[in-house]
């Protein structure tokens, strides 16, 4: 059961669960048609005539049965030691018990099938129906009633070899005041156990609503990659932090602080937005992780084996939806959008902080300051992006191969020795974008 998915294994849980309900609704079905047997007709038993106490006498029999059954899966259950094909046996005795006492009766009473229907026994059919419905299972549910259909439309089609002269009388002792009790209480059980279904299908719902909702608010203030750990009980551990290496991406668009100096803020608010939707998508498209905005900037993580890779493809994507921004802006008279974008590799540590109230996702260390540093770099560099040697070494690309080329090597402020970077994306000295930033050239040291 280890090696099943989360949902699958949640799923699995359930029906186990939900088999600890039926073992329960099992005994307790079998204790009250026990108690209903003995209040209506064992007094009788030694008056009556001899089919009846036979068939009176098969009938106890098998509800004795059927509570040692509810009695094994529910020990079997509660044990851990109940498995998925056990469920299948049990809704096939469940069915089983319904069947045959009825065939018994008809074989017993030597009546033709015709009478099915006014045998006591059929009435547990809302029963055994609502008991399927308790394992959230349409595949047993289906089973079920194609078990009982198929045995019902057989037992109709039965006729005795020799119809009794005592026929008529029989047929109407089906009719008479005990057997009409065994049906109301059956019915009766057949309610308790609906009842039953009905609040486990409440309780599920009201969990689910519940559960989503923290899921919701948990993406308020968290990548929505975490919040499904968070919902499932992982906050501990993530607070608890780790060191992992992992694609640490910056972006940021040149020019929008003074670009948005004296404009209407709907303006600035709507730049903003389409930027962050931009974003947004391209790390969708490549399974990044946006950890945080900061104003018109935006700080993207890559976990996992391949995030190099990943993170690459999301500048291609970031790439691409800046120049067809830029498009789209150029073709409303607008000013075209320039952004530099920075990307190395490496070890940090991450985890949360804070409470359910207000959860923050960190992430510390060099390589995050190393990829901001190659972002603000861009800038003097007069390209796109900047990407750190780590990034093209785990990546295992070749960089003239997709378009990098090499920069003198960075030398970053608390490194002893230079960073090899590659870059990408010349632009011209002169390109306009929303607020071309003329500052002078820094040194390639930051």
């Amino acid at each position: 059961m280890s090696n099943l998915s989360p949902d699958r294994l949640l799923l699995r849980r359930a029906e186990v669960d939900a088999e600890r309900v039926v073992s329960l609704l099992r005994i307790g079905v079998s204790l009250g048609l026990l108690g209903i047997f003995f209040l209506t007709v064992w007094d009788s038993v030694e008056t009556v005539e001899d089919y009846l106490r036979r068939q009176w006498l098969f009938a106890l029999a098998t509800m004795i049965s059927y509570l040692l059954l509810g009695l094994f899966t529910l020990w079997r259950a509660r044990r851990g030691m109940f498995r998925g094909w056990m469920i299948w046996t049990g809704v096939t005795l469940d069915c089983a018990f319904l069947l045959v006492n009825a065939w018994v009766g008809l074989e017993n009473t030597s009546l033709p099938g015709g009478v099915t229907f006014l045998l006591p026994p059929i009435w547990l059919v809302p029963t055994v129906l609502a008991f399927a419905v308790l394992r959230f299972n349409p595949y047993l549910q289906a089973y079920t009633v194609i078990l009982i259909v198929s045995g019902l439309s057989l037992m109709i089609l039965w006729q005795p070899e020799e119809m009794p002269v005592q026929a008529a009388e029989r047929a109407l002792f089906l009719l008479s005041l005990p057997p009409n009790i065994i049906r109301i209480s059956m019915i009766a059980l057949a309610g308790v156990v609906l009842v039953v279904a009905a609040y486990r299908m409440r309780a599920l719902l009201h969990r689910s609503i519940t559960e989503a909702q923290a899921r919701t608010n948990l993406t308020r203030y968290l990548p929505a990659q975490l919040a499904g750990r968070l919902a499932d009980g992982g906050l501990e551990e993530l607070r608890q932090g780790h060191r992992q290496d992992m694609a640490v991406l910056f972006i940021d668009i040149r020019g929008f602080t003074r670009w948005s100096e004296g404009r209407d803020p709907q303006e600035v608010s709507a730049l903003i937005t389409e930027f962050r939707h931009r974003v947004q998508r391209a790390s969708a498209q490549t399974g990044g992780m946006i950890d945080k905005y900061i104003g018109d900037a935006a700080m993207l993580l890559f976990e996992g084996r391949d995030g190099a890779c990943r993170a690459l493809d999301c500048v291609d994507a970031l790439d691409a939806e800046l120049e067809d921004w830029s498009t789209e802006r150029a073709n409303a008279g607008e000013a075209p959008i320039l952004a530099g974008i920075g990307l190395h590799w490496g070890e940090v540590f991450s985890g949360v902080v804070g409470n359910s109230e207000r959860l923050e996702y960190s992430v510390f260390g060099d390589t995050v300051n190393t990829a901001a540093r190659l972002e603000q770099l861009t800038r003097s560099a007069n390209v796109r992006v900047i990407v750190s040697d780590a990034v093209i070494a785990a990546a295992g690309t070749e960089p003239a191969r997709d378009g990098w080329f090499t920069l003198p090597p960075v030398h970053l402020r608390g490194r002893s020795n230079g960073l090899a970077v590659f870059a990408r994306g010349q632009i011209e000295p002169d390109a306009q974008g929303i607020a071309p930033d003329q500052r002078p050239v820094k040194p390639a040291t930051v």
